[in-house]
């Protein structure tokens, strides 16, 4: 199946409004290949604060307008969100189809859901944004299908017919919206399930986070090729921007037998609209309930730190606080920069690299098994099982065959330590 071609468009912006603007516009040409199109064209006007009609001063329209004919491009994705009557007008006065930076972003996330789960929070973003931008010439022509299905006539002809219309719609939309939150519930409640599960096997989680297209995914991948089970797959990676929207959940067993869960959440970026975050708020919930975040950050990227910043907001947005993090430096291998290296809890590595992954497991293992308890068991004969059990589960660190069992020093979590604690001695 051959890719869709690639839709030239304007974008646009206003740059006394933005602070970094040309960061911020360089952002939303990524935003605008991550959707399949390309920024033929770029305007930028200097005004201090917006027209409250038409976003752009009326000098700046009518360029724009020219400008969109001069070149034969029908779309233009401006780097603000605008309000309905601002896209509204734009679209009359320059002839052009109008997308502010929520709708590209919802648009993107629409075309990238794949899972149930994401696809509702996806649907229910785009409710939400739809529901204030109804228009009454949308109404007009559902009420004239509405006429031609009853057998025409002039019964929709009146002036109130569009507003009872928009109302109607509105109805609709906060149905599908209703029925969209009450299944992703559901979702969340066999989530919450299967959560407690891995809550209740004391396994720590540790998260992968930060802005999208920063390397998490190959980090992960890297990992699980490492340490993972031999059925585990691999998470889809590709070099652009929110390549994956899932949570991807993945097993590690290190040498020593110790084990958690990795994660590898949505990415994000700046000024990730409301809604969005609200309906990926489940989903991301996997970082707030983390035991350690890693922060996957693209070091070859210039703007990085603004790149770190996003992150820090959206996980302040999403209810995550005081969870320890490592700050994960990636494509190294793309700069001047020495890698792999580790100073404190800030790694400089590239993702690819074997030796930065051993060091970026050696790091994860010494924050999350810092609790880890060691001690001594004396198991008899006859439960030969318990044993299977720590051999399979638990770091042995000395094993003595004793008249009366096995006498194991072993390094193994406080679950398990509290479940064999009747088998504790003290070694002779």
């Amino acid at each position: 199946m051959s890719e869709p071609s690639v839709q030239n468009v304007i974008i646009a912006g206003m740059s006394k409004t933005v602070t970094n603007y040309d960061y911020a516009m360089s952002e939303l040409e990524a935003l605008v290949e991550a959707n399949n199109m390309h920024a033929a064209l770029r305007i930028d006007q200097g005004l201090e604060k917006p027209n409250p009609a038409t976003y752009f001063g009326k000098g700046k329209v009518v360029e724009i307008k020219e400008m969109g004919k001069a070149n034969d491009l029908n779309i233009m994705i401006i780097n603000a969100d605008l309000t309905p009557s601002q896209v509204r007008n734009l679209e009359t006065e320059t002839g052009l189809q109008i997308i502010d930076r929520t709708g590209l972003i919802l648009e993107i996330f629409g075309n990238r859901a794949r899972s149930k789960e994401a696809k509702l929070q996806v649907k229910i973003a785009q409710l939400q944004y739809q529901l204030p931008r109804l228009r009454t010439s949308m109404a007009n022509r559902l009420d004239q299908q509405a006429g031609a299905a009853a057998g025409g006539g002039g019964g929709y002809t009146n002036r109130g017919s569009g507003e009872t219309q928009i109302e109607l719609n509105r109805r609709t939309i906060q149905d599908r919206i209703s029925h969209a939150k009450h299944e992703l519930k559901e979702l969340d409640k066999d989530e919450e399930v299967r959560r407690a599960q891995r809550d209740k096997a004391g396994l720590p989680n540790v998260a992968l986070v930060g802005y999208t297209n920063a390397g998490k995914s190959t980090t992960m991948n890297g990992l699980v090729r490492l340490f993972g089970k031999g059925e585990d797959k691999q998470v889809f990676e590709k070099d652009m921007l929110f390549a994956t929207l899932d949570t991807s959940i993945r097993q590690l067993t290190f040498p020593d037998n110790k084990q958690l869960l990795l994660s590898d959440t949505v990415g994000f970026v700046s000024n990730l609209p409301h809604n969005l975050i609200n309906a990926f708020r489940s989903t991301l919930s996997e970082a707030a309930n983390a035991d350690l975040l890693i922060q996957v950050i693209d070091y070859s990227d210039p703007h990085y730190k603004e790149m770190m910043a996003t992150t820090e907001t959206t996980l302040k947005a999403i209810g995550v606080h005081d969870v320890p993090m490592i700050y994960a430096y990636n494509k190294a291998d793309l700069t001047e920069a020495t890698y792999p290296n580790l100073q404190d809890d800030q790694l400089i590595y590239a993702a690819k690299d074997e030796k930065s992954l051993q060091l970026l497991t050696k790091i994860i293992k010494e924050k999350v098994f810092k609790n880890y308890v060691t001690t001594t068991l004396l198991i008899p004969f006859s439960d030969g099982d318990v044993v299977a059990y720590l051999n399979d589960h638990a770091n042995i660190l000395k094993t003595d065959y004793l008249a009366d069992g096995t006498q194991l020093k072993v390094e193994l979590t406080a679950v398990d330590a509290q479940r064999y604690a009747h088998y504790e001695v003290t070694p002779a």
